[in-house]
């Protein structure tokens, strides 16, 4: 599967959700996080199989999270490793740092 394939797709509750894209074969790639009313989103777990990894499918997921952030306007709190790096890494997104 190239990457221009990848779809990634939010599913989501009143207090938990998911941005995940299916791989194929069964395997997915996920990062997972939970929310509270007008609160930020927590961001607790990005995961993608080994096989799959070193391509950028994580990264793929944080910006979807990211666009979201920006365009629904609320804000992250990253307690996933991956992702607060990826915070450190990204100046421009310090907006939305919860």
């Amino acid at each position: 599967m190239a990457d221009q394939d990848y779809t990634i797709q939010r599913e989501d509750d009143a207090s938990r959700g998911r941005y995940f894209i299916d791989l194929g074969g069964g395997a997915e790639a996920e990062m997972t996080f939970s929310k509270s009313g007008d609160g930020p989103m927590v961001i607790d777990h990005t995961g993608v199989p080994p096989a799959f990894e070193g391509r950028g499918i994580a990264s793929k997921l944080v910006n979807a999270a990211i666009a979201d952030a920006r365009e629904q306007g609320f804000k992250i709190r990253p307690v996933c490793s991956y992702v607060v790096a990826q915070f450190r890494r990204h100046k421009e997104w310090g907006d939305l740092l919860a």
